[in-house]
Formats: C-alpha cells, sequence, structure tokens
C-alpha cells in the first residue's frame, strides 16, 4: 500500500486495490484487504469524492484557464419590400411600387487577450492546487471510511470470540444441568441444584442470543459501509492482529509531514497567496487582439445608383483597457485576500498544535489499551486455572453449585473483556495510524 500515499489520488487507490480480491458471495471469508477493495469501489462517501475530485480536475484544464482565444460565427439576412419615391440630382424623378432589396453578411470574429494583468495566470495556478487540494480531501475521506470500516470490522470480529464464549459457558451450564439431574435422580442431590442449573441456562441463552443480534447488526453496519455488495451470511477472520508501529519519535515527524489536515491547510495557504496576486492583477490593464474576417452582400432596388455590392475582407486590431480607479473595489479584494491569507496561517498554526496534542493522546491511549490488553490476557490464564480448579472440586463435591457458578461467571466475563480489551486497543491503533498519516500505508 506504500505507493497510495505518494499518489495521493482516489483513482489510484482504487486502481491499487482492483488488483486483489474478489466480490464476497455467502459463506465466503472477507479478509481487511478485501473489505478495503470494496469500500474503495461501493462506499457512496468515496463514490462522492471521486466524482469532486474530476470536477476540480476538469476546472483545472487549459479549456478553463481563459488562455485559449475566443471565435464567434455570426449571419444575417434582411429582406425589404418599400414604395419609393425618388427624386435624383439631374432632376429626374422615380416612383415604384413593391421595390425589393435584401441585405447578407456573415462573419467570423476572434478576440484574444494579450495580457490580463498576470490574472488568468494566477487564476491557472489557484486552479490546480484546488485541484491538489481535492486530492488530499479524497484522502481524507478514504482514511475515515477506512478507519470507520475496521473499527465495524473488528467490532464483528470481537462479537464473533463473544459468542464463541458464550456458547462455551452455555454447555458448561447444560453439562452442569445434566450432572445436577443425574444427581437429584439418585438422591445425591436435592431439586434445588437442578433448578438453579436451568436458572443458568436461561440466562446464559439469553445473553448467547442477544450477542448473535449484535452480530447480525454490526454485519448489517459493515455491509452498508460497503455499499451492501455482500450476502448477509459472509464470514470474517476473528483473529485480530497488531500491527508493528515505530517509535512515538519517528512516528511525531511523519504525523507533521503527512497528517492530511495540516497538508490541507497547507495547500489552502498557497491558495491565499494566488488569490492575493490575482486581484492585484486589477492594477495592471488589459490588452486584447481582435479579428474578423466578414462578407456583406446587397442587392439593392431599381432606385439605387448601385444594383448589387459585394463586400469581403479582413480586419484587425489590439485594444488597451486600463481601469485607472474602479471605487476602491480591488484594494478592497486585495486587503481581504490578504486577511484570509493571514487567518488561513493562524489556522495552522492552531491545527498544528491541535494535531500534536490528538497524536500524543492517541499514542498514550494506544499504550494504555495495550497494556489493559496485556493484563487481561494475563486474567484469562487465571480465570481458566480457577475454574479448573473449581469444577474438579465441585464434580467431588467439595464445592457447591453457586462456587462453581461464580468460577464460570469469571471465566465469562475475562473472556468477554479480553476480547473488548483487544479490540479497544486496535481501535487505539487505527486511530494513531490515521492522524499520523500513516493508515493507507498499512497492511492489514
Amino acid at each position: 500500500m506504500k505507493q497510495i500515499i505518494k499518489k495521493q489520488t482516489i483513482c489510484g487507490l482504487i486502481l491499487f486495490f482492483s488488483c486483489f480480491g474478489r466480490i464476497i458471495t455467502a459463506q465466503e471469508l472477507l479478509t481487511p484487504r478485501e473489505a478495503i477493495k470494496l469500500a474503495l469501489e461501493h462506499n457512496y462517501g468515496i463514490k462522492l469524492t471521486k466524482n469532486n475530485v474530476e470536477v476540480a480536475e476538469v476546472n483545472a484544464a487549459i479549456l478553463n484557464s481563459g488562455y485559449l482565444p475566443t471565435l464567434t460565427a455570426s449571419g444575417g439576412a434582411t429582406f425589404n419590400r418599400d414604395n419609393i419615391e425618388a427624386d435624383f440630382s439631374n432632376g429626374e424623378s422615380t416612383s415604384l411600387d413593391g421595390a425589393e432589396s435584401s441585405r447578407y453578411n456573415a462573419s467570423l470574429d476572434l478576440n484574444y487577450t494579450l495580457f490580463d494583468g498576470l490574472g488568468r495566470f494566477y487564476n491557472y495556478k489557484r486552479l490546480k492546487e484546488q485541484y491538489k487540494l481535492s486530492e488530499l480531501e479524497a484522502r481524507g475521506t478514504i482514511e475515515n471510511t477506512v478507519e470507520q470500516l475496521f473499527s465495524v470490522y473488528y467490532n464483528v470480529a470481537q462479537l464473533i470470540r463473544n459468542i464463541e464464549a458464550n456458547k462455551e459457558s452455555l454447555k458448561i451450564s447444560k453439562e452442569r444441568l445434566t450432572r445436577a439431574t443425574y444427581q437429584f435422580e439418585y438422591g445425591q442431590n436435592t431439586k434445588l441444584g437442578v433448578l438453579n442449573a436451568e436458572v443458568d441456562i436461561n440466562n446464559d441463552t439469553v445473553s448467547f442470543i442477544t450477542t448473535k443480534q449484535q452480530l447480525i447488526n454490526a454485519k448489517r453496519d459493515l455491509n452498508f459501509i460497503l455499499g451492501n455488495v455482500l450476502d448477509q451470511e459472509f464470514e470474517i477472520n476473528p483473529d485480530i492482529k497488531f500491527t508493528s508501529i515505530i517509535k512515538k519519535d519517528e512516528l511525531l515527524e511523519k504525523t507533521k509531514s503527512q497528517n492530511v489536515n495540516l497538508l490541507r491547510a497547507n495547500k489552502n495557504i498557497e491558495i491565499g497567496q494566488y488569490a492575493i496576486n490575482l486581484n492585484k492583477g486589477a492594477y495592471l490593464p488589459t490588452v486584447g487582439l481582435v479579428g474578423s474576417y466578414g462578407w456583406n452582400q446587397n442587392d439593392n432596388n431599381s432606385a439605387s445608383f448601385v444594383a448589387v455590392s459585394t463586400t469581403t475582407g479582413l480586419s484587425g486590431g489590439v485594444n488597451l483597457r486600463w481601469n485607472l480607479f474602479d471605487g476602491g473595489g480591488a484594494i478592497t479584494r486585495v486587503k481581504t485576500a490578504k486577511l484570509n491569507l493571514e487567518n488561513q496561517e493562524l489556522q495552522k498554526k492552531q491545527l498544528a498544535l491541535s494535531v500534536e496534542r490528538n497524536f500524543n493522546n492517541a499514542w498514550d491511549d494506544y499504550e494504555n489499551k495495550l497494556l489493559v490488553y496485556n493484563i487481561q490476557e494475563q486474567n484469562i490464564i487465571t480465570a481458566t486455572n480457577n475454574f479448573n480448579r473449581t469444577e474438579e472440586k465441585f464434580k467431588i463435591g467439595q464445592v457447591n453449585s453457586i462456587e462453581f457458578r461464580q468460577a464460570q461467571l469469571n471465566l465469562l466475563n475475562a473472556e468477554l473483556s479480553r476480547n473488548q480489551a483487544k479490540y479497544q486497543a486496535k481501535l487505539a491503533e487505527l486511530r494513531i495510524l490515521r492522524i499520523s498519516g500513516e493508515l493507507l500505508n498499512t497492511e492489514f
């Protein structure tokens, strides 16, 4: 994925991921890489962003730059039918009823701006930077979507593990009911032991059903992010693996250089600088070139000295327009552009502090959640040993059903807590990768 950041375009991302994976059908395994591929192809937020990038690319093309001339074709025809009384200078006179005459014309007119105070030059530069800004915005959308995608993806993984833990707990409760029933039938236990076991089975069954419904809902959420292209019965690998993250100082330096929000702030400053120069162009004159090729034909009536006249020819010229004073509009626009640029620079400084703070908070949160996960892993070992010893004593009657149930719940809660801690640690990892700009460089 390392080539993705270098391209920084949604088109490059989609092309890269389209080389891997395939559409998932029922009961197939949805891998993280295939999930990213499907999101890039079908997520509606990413599709909208892709269209916005294409719009910005069209706007930044030479056809929208103002550098090209305009060529206009025009033509016309006029027909007259007149009653004429004419007195000529030689003393003769004539009278015509219904005298017909007509005029025809056609022309090609060329207009080209030779110089406009460098306005179109800076406007063209500004449009190019806005296109690059749209690419950064697309990258930000993709990063947020990928983080959202995996927060749901790993939530599904957590719920799958929770179902396994609930299923195992339910199995233990059923075995306990069987044992309690046999003991009651052979007079080794009271009916109370059977009833307690039945109550515990009901509670475990409710937990199992509830978790299954949560898994169904989480899969719907995941499918929604992927554009609802999957069958509801798709599966994922519930194993959550952590990424090898480099040292904090190195990652912080990467954050300062490739955090997408900081890059967008830099791009806005560049656009603001071009805006100032663009508005300063109003202080300079505009020089234009005009040219025309025309054809005119007049079909005159008999009262005219010339019956038919036809003219063709070229004409051209240069014009200059210098707005010496426009009422202060240009001065106002330049001042406003400078203030906007100053605001952009202040916002960048504030954003840099915010990003560094968020990075430090995310890093501490990541380390703490990893520590909690490791503690929960050790707690699993303790809870498992405690349950195994309690089960052995329960079988020989050295502990009662309440103590056994408590050991069972302790093991179940330890497994659920471990799953939750692992899920939270993974989310903290995703967050720090997104802040540092490394999320799209990471192999999942």
